[in-house]
């Protein structure tokens, strides 16, 4: 059986999915882990990658199934989905990637103006830091921020702000997210073309007269 036939296009397609089930996992695994360093979680990109992670995982199990079974419906619904799931992590990844600390700043400032007092309290006592960011534009909202901050640092005399720990770990996470997502969205147009060319292929031990 040569490398273009029926049982080579299924083994590499199955092997291919076996991939992506372990990309979405690492998807997953290094957002929580950006989230819970750097209490990431009101970034919405971060929060973007963890969902393209989960619907990776979904839809390569449904890959592995349909090429096992060589099914016809599911392999067409899977190259379909999985060629919007490339655009959509293409375009997540490369937003992680290109994003600036001043848009995070800006990112950060805006979500940190919706949060409750007890949300900012409980971020500065996990965190072990007082305030957002300590600047001009921001300098009456820290000052408000510093004197109902209750951290153990404060005692100490001696704290950073939240702001600058955050940026810290999230522009550390936000460049692993982007490599490791850009990476890996283009191998699911290998994994597209492999599913049109397997599902056009015929199985040598399937019924002639089967359609499915």
């Amino acid at each position: 059986m040569v490398c273009g036939g029926f049982t080579c296009s299924k083994n590499a397609l199955c092997s291919l999915n076996v991939v992506y089930i372990l990309v979405g996992v690492l998807l997953i695994g290094v957002a929580a882990w950006g989230k819970e360093f750097g209490i990431v979680s009101s970034i919405h990109i971060i929060g973007g990658v963890i969902a393209v992670g989960f619907f990776l995982l979904l839809i390569a199990i449904v890959g592995l199934i349909g090429a096992i079974h060589h099914h016809q419906v599911m392999l067409f619904f899977y190259m379909i989905i999985l060629f919007l799931v490339f655009l959509v992590q293409f375009g997540v990844s490369c937003s992680c990637l290109a994003m600036n600390q001043g848009q995070q700043e800006k990112l950060l400032n805006s979500t940190w103006s919706l949060m409750s007092n007890n949300t900012k309290g409980e971020l500065e006592g996990q965190l072990d830091c007082c305030g957002l960011l300590n600047t001009t534009l921001s300098q009456r909202q820290f000052t408000q921020d510093w004197f109902s901050c209750t951290a153990p640092c404060k005692a100490r005399n001696n704290c950073y702000t939240c702001g600058d720990m955050m940026l810290q770990h999230s522009t550390e996470a936000l460049k692993i997210l982007g490599g490791v997502g850009l990476f890996f969205s283009f191998t699911e147009i290998l994994g597209v073309w492999l599913a049109v060319r397997y599902r056009n292929q015929k199985d040598p031990r399937a019924n002639p007269s089967a359609f499915l």
